[in-house]
C-alpha cells in the first residue's frame, strides 16, 4: 500500500524514521517543504530535505536534530575570520551536500532530480520529492519588516511577532514531477508532526496540491505537533497564538479540519478528544513522544492502524 507523507524537518524526520520500520519503505513517498530553502555563500541549502535524508540514513546529529553527526566547522570559522556573518551553521561534511546540489542546479537539473540522486546516494529506499522545483520562499511580515525564513527561525530564534506569513513565488510555482500522481494514487496520506503553517502550509501553498489532497480517494491523517499546550520543537505554538488559534491539539484540529479525516494527538491530551470529534474529525490519543527508536516505530504503527481502520 502506498503512503504519502507531507513533511517538514526535525519532527517529520523522526516520524519517518519510525515509519520506515513500521511499513515497507519502498511504498513511502515523502513530499517535502522547500519554503525554508536559502542561499548561503552562494550555496543552495534545503534544510528540511537534508534533515530527512540525514535522519533516514542514520547520519543526523542526534543532539541538534540537524546537520551530520561528528561534523566539524573549520570552514565556517575561516569564513568568520574573513568577516562573513556566520549565524547559519553548516558543517564541513554538510557543505559537501550543498556544493553537490548547487553544482547540479547550475547545470540545469531540477531540484527533484537532484533530491532523487541524493536519496539514492545515501541508500534510502523511500522516495523524497520537493513540493515544487520552483523557487518558493516562506517569509514573514513582522514589526521589524519582512524576514526570510532562516533569519526569523535561526538568527532571531523565532522571537519576533508574526503579522503575516508570505509564500513568495507560490502563485507561479508548480508541483514537482510525481507529486500530484503520488497523492492521487496513494492508499493513505499522512501529515507528519510538522508546523501546520510553515511546513505543511507551505506545501499546500503550491497551486494544485491542496486540491489534489481534497480530491484524493485516500484517507488523510495528521499527527499533532502540539502536546500539552506546547510545541515539541520550533515556533508552532507562537504562530498558533499569533494567528488566533488555541495552542493545543484542538487548535491543530481547527487548522486541519477541512483537510484531514483523522487527527492523532498525544495521550496527555485525551480530554480534548470530544472537542476534536465535535469538529467532525476522527481522533485518537496515543503516545506521540518519539523518545526512542521503539517509540517512533510504535507511533508510526499506531497512525497506520488508525488511518487504515477508517
Amino acid at each position: 500500500m502506498s503512503t504519502v507523507v507531507f513533511s517538514g524537518g526535525v519532527g517529520a524526520a523522526r516520524f519517518l524514521s519510525g515509519l520506515v520500520q513500521a511499513i515497507d519503505p519502498t511504498e513511502i513517498t515523502v513530499v517535502s517543504n522547500v519554503g525554508d530553502d536559502s542561499v548561503f555563500w552562494g550555496l543552495y541549502v534545503c534544510p528540511d530535505i537534508d534533515i530527512v535524508i540525514y535522519t533516514l540514513a542514520g547520519l543526523i546529529n542526534q543532539k541538534t536534530g540537524w546537520g551530520l553527526t561528528d561534523d566539524t566547522f573549520t570552514t565556517l570559522r575561516e569564513l568568520h575570520a574573513l568577516g562573513e556573518d556566520t549565524w547559519f551553521n553548516l558543517g564541513d561534511r554538510d557543505l559537501a551536500t550543498q556544493i553537490y546540489r548547487t553544482n547540479l542546479l547550475g547545470q540545469g537539473l531540477p531540484l527533484s532530480e537532484i533530491t532523487a540522486r541524493l536519496t539514492k546516494a545515501r541508500g534510502l529506499a523511500c522516495k523524497i520529492l520537493p513540493a515544487t522545483d520552483d523557487r518558493l520562499e516562506t517569509r514573514f511580515l513582522t514589526p521589524d519588516g519582512e524576514l526570510a525564513f532562516q533569519e526569523y527561525m535561526v538568527k532571531r530564534s523565532w522571537k519576533v511577532p508574526i503579522q503575516k506569513v508570505i509564500f513568495k513565488g507560490a502563485d507561479v510555482s508548480r508541483p514537482a514531477p510525481g507529486v500530484l500522481d503520488a497523492i492521487a494514487s496513494a492508499d493513505r496520506i499522512l501529515f507528519a508532526p510538522s508546523n501546520p503553517f510553515i511546513s505543511i502550509g507551505t506545501i499546500l501553498a503550491v497551486p494544485g496540491i491542496r486540491q489534489a489532497l481534497l480530491d484524493a480517494k485516500a484517507p488523510v491523517a495528521a499527527v499533532s505537533p502540539i502536546v500539552g499546550g506546547q510545541a515539541i520543537k520550533g515556533p508552532a505554538a507562537d504562530l498558533m497564538r499569533d494567528f488566533g488559534y488555541e495552542v493545543s491539539a484542538y487548535g491543530v484540529a481547527q487548522v486541519y479540519r477541512d483537510l484531514v479525516d483523522l487527527l492523532v494527538i498525544d495521550q496527555q491530551d485525551t480530554a480534548l478528544l470530544p472537542k476534536i470529534q465535535a469538529l467532525g474529525l476522527n481522533a485518537i490519543a496515543t503516545d506521540t513522544m518519539m523518545t526512542s527508536p521503539e517509540r517512533k516505530k510504535q507511533l508510526a504503527a499506531d497512525v497506520i492502524n488508525a488511518v487504515d481502520a477508517l
